[in-house]
């Protein structure tokens, strides 16, 4: 159902009012997120990389320039997608999923708990090396 012209005129307005009272907001609310702009990237780097591969094989048998040139694409495109996978996140975002987990049982762990982790298990792990090494020698093995 389209709308009068009445009706899409006030629309601009509030438009207009709602952009020039918050910006930031509506930035967010246009689609043009840090996110998805990382997610457009990573996909046209798929596409080149595609691209750069149909170019490489058929290249070998037309010519070897246009193998060199798939190849280059191919490099290129593999770090666009790379920078837009690692990309920074989006301001004011937060961590989720394995990240977030990680993060509260770190911050949850004592001292203890954080040395017999880092170095307990392998002062256990290196004794019972030497203690093998040991019978091994004395036993003639």
């Amino acid at each position: 159902m389209a709308l009068s012209e009445e009706e899409q005129r006030l629309l601009d307005q509030m438009e207009a009012a709602f952009r020039k009272e918050d910006p930031t907001l509506a930035n967010r609310l246009s689609g043009a997120t840090p996110r998805r702009l990382r997610r457009r990237r990573a996909t046209i780097a798929g596409i080149g990389f595609v691209l750069g591969l149909g170019l490489l094989v058929g290249g070998l048998q037309v010519n070897p320039i246009i193998s060199i040139g798939g190849f280059v694409l191919m490099l290129a495109a593999t770090v666009v997608a790379i920078t837009a996978w690692n990309g920074p996140a989006p301001s004011g975002s937060r961590r989720r999923g394995k990240d977030r987990r990680t993060t509260s049982v770190r911050t949850e762990q004592g001292p203890q708990q954080r040395q017999r982790r880092a170095g307990g298990d392998n002062k256990n792990f290196m004794d019972r090396m030497e203690e093998r090494w040991r019978r091994r020698q004395e036993d003639g093995f």
